[in-house]
């Protein structure tokens, strides 16, 4: 499985390619940042974005993006700035019919790391190991990058393990177990 991992960002959008399955070492083909100019108009970077995200997707034919969630921050502005790069994204994987996954900062950390409240520093070295490079990627968001396709590759397996029991559950009549909410309202 090849993955383009999107750290996203207006002023460092960061860019990483993994390729492998999980339980393999995995194999880092590309990492990189999509940079704008802060005094840009918002128009021109993100058509920025979307030009440098293209020339990832044209390089290296990724069978899925995988994009950091947007969560809510104390800075609005830099949620926007952030959820306007990630809906780039995305919008240029749905427009080559490429599957989009979103993971949380938690999630990746968490699969990276081993623990969701890892730092810039941990994941990045972590990275560094799970890749075998000779130094951690820099800056943090092309590391962030890598570690969401990496995260991505050791998740799917399971996720596609869950979506396939849960839509077996559905073609059978819900048979079997209950559902939770019908045991949470027969609970006293």
């Amino acid at each position: 499985m090849r993955v383009l991992g999107v750290d996203p960002g207006l002023t460092r959008c960061g860019i990483g390619v993994v390729e492998g399955v999980a339980g393999r070492p995995l194999t880092m083909l590309g990492v990189g940042v999509v940079r704008t100019a802060a005094d840009d108009e918002i128009g021109v970077r993100l058509v920025g974005i979307e030009r440098g995200i293209e020339e990832w997707l044209d390089r290296y034919s990724p069978e899925l993006v995988a994009v950091e969630r947007v969560f809510s921050q104390h800075n609005v502005r830099t949620v926007m700035g952030t959820a306007q790069a990630s809906a780039v994204a995305m919008l240029c994987a749905a427009r080559r019919g490429i599957p989009v996954a979103l993971h949380t900062p938690s999630e990746v950390k968490a699969a990276v790391t081993g623990s969701g409240r890892a730092d810039k520093a941990q994941v990045g070295a972590m990275v560094t190991r799970v890749l075998r490079l000779s130094a951690p990627p820099k800056p943090a968001d092309a590391a962030d990058a890598l570690a969401l396709a990496i995260c991505h590759i050791w998740r799917a397996p399971a996720q596609n393990r869950l979506q396939q029991a849960v839509a077996a559950h559905h073609r059978l009549g819900g048979a079997g177990a209950p559902h939770a909410s019908a045991v949470k309202g027969r609970i006293r």
